[in-house]
């Protein structure tokens, strides 16, 4: 054996369960680059008012199904980052407004450009953003991926939207990690009729067909509550459906764990089941339970996501990726306007990103595995 093998072994002996769950993550090359995605969509998140910019819902009706406008950094050679100013006719046959390039009108674009206000990371005050435009009579928008059907600016919905997506799947995956680390470890740990009575009430829930059920509950919700209102109540409804699957994970741990040495060592030195569930058990599966919240997150932002697109999850003015791909339900709008597609882009990167994600935690979740 060769002293860099003895090296290696001696260090995997003597290092921490977190260290040899980081040592397996780092060796699956797509989670870790995965993991940097995340990390993205959560900065954008919690930078979407910084990063639009101007307001989500500010409307130019003058410049409705806008094209996607690209920035010109340079003019002539020198550093010049602007966009072309727009025109816009009526077409006498079809009443549709086109658009007209003016390449003789150069609109400058500014970095952290003054616009509407703000509570940066909800509590500081300003009004700067990372690009807008300013001492234009008519915008301070950039639009970089287009315009909306009233002109609403496109990226400055779909940052905004981001948050309120990625907000429902983490407040959401947190509620059902409550709720399934309560009944998954009382039914695992205690067996018998409390596990029976507890699975027996999953496999009801898991055996409502999921759509219907969100469609039925989404439903229910009163038409004149506030979009905080059905912020909350939709992450909730959506909780209380996704806990089933963590607390069966939850539950095949503590059956695994029950029987260790460390969890009769425990019991004979007088600790109280609360103890030993929360202060013994619970800390010794940590790594299975974040593998599985991972897995939950991409399912919980895809709930959301097709409520909102059906008209029963969040609503306008909302924003959310559900109600931003709302706008591109008729075939009209995917064949003129085919940007107002983008939003499902950032959907299928971050639940792949997720899941990828996911499977290295659950892969490194056991570092002694082969």
């Amino acid at each position: 054996m060769t002293d860099d093998a003895t090296t290696d072994q001696d260090r995997t002996l003597i290092a921490s369960q977190w260290r040899l769950v980081w040592w397996r993550f780092r060796r699956h090359r797509v989670a870790l680059f995965s993991s940097v995605i995340v990390a993205l969509f959560v900065l954008v998140a919690i930078l979407a008012d910084f990063l639009a910019s101007g307001s989500p819902h500010d409307t130019h009706a003058h410049l409705a199904y806008l094209p996607p406008q690209p920035i010109f950094w340079f003019d002539e050679g020198a550093w010049s980052p602007h966009v072309l100013g727009v025109g816009s006719r009526r077409d006498p046959e079809t009443l549709d407004l086109v658009f007209e390039i003016d390449p003789n009108e150069k609109i400058p674009v500014t970095f952290f450009a003054q616009g509407p206000s703000y509570h940066l990371l909800g509590v500081i005050p300003t009004d700067r953003h990372l690009l807008g435009i300013e001492g234009h009579p008519q915008r301070t928008n950039v639009f970089l991926l287009g315009a909306d059907r009233i002109g609403r600016d496109l990226w400055s919905r779909l940052a905004v939207g981001t948050r309120t997506s990625m907000s429902i799947g983490l407040v959401g995956v947190v509620i059902s990690l409550v709720i399934g680390i309560w009944l998954g470890g009382l039914s695992g740990y205690y067996g018998g009729w409390v596990d029976n009575a507890i699975q027996r009430l999953i496999e009801f829930f898991r055996s409502i067909p999921t759509i219907p059920l969100w469609m039925g509950l989404a439903a229910a919700l009163p038409p004149e509550w506030s979009v905080k209102q059905r912020y909350f109540a939709l992450t909730l409804i959506l909780s209380l459906i996704a806990w089933t699957e963590l607390a069966r994970v939850i539950r095949g741990r503590f059956l695994s764990l029950r029987e260790d040495d460390f969890v009769a060592a425990a019991r004979v030195a007088g600790c109280s089941e609360g103890r030993i569930i929360f202060r013994h058990m619970v800390p010794a599966m940590i790594s299975h339970i974040i593998a599985a919240t991972t897995l939950a997150i991409p399912a919980m932002i895809i709930s959301e996501t097709a409520l909102s697109f059906l008209g029963l999850g969040l609503r306008a003015p909302a924003v959310s990726w559900g109600v931003l791909l709302k706008e591109a339900q008729n075939v009209q709008a995917i064949a003129l306007y085919p940007w107002m597609l983008l939003p499902a882009i950032p959907v299928i990167i971050a639940v792949l990103a997720f899941n990828f994600v996911g499977d290295g935690l659950r892969d490194a979740a056991d570092p002694y595995a082969a």
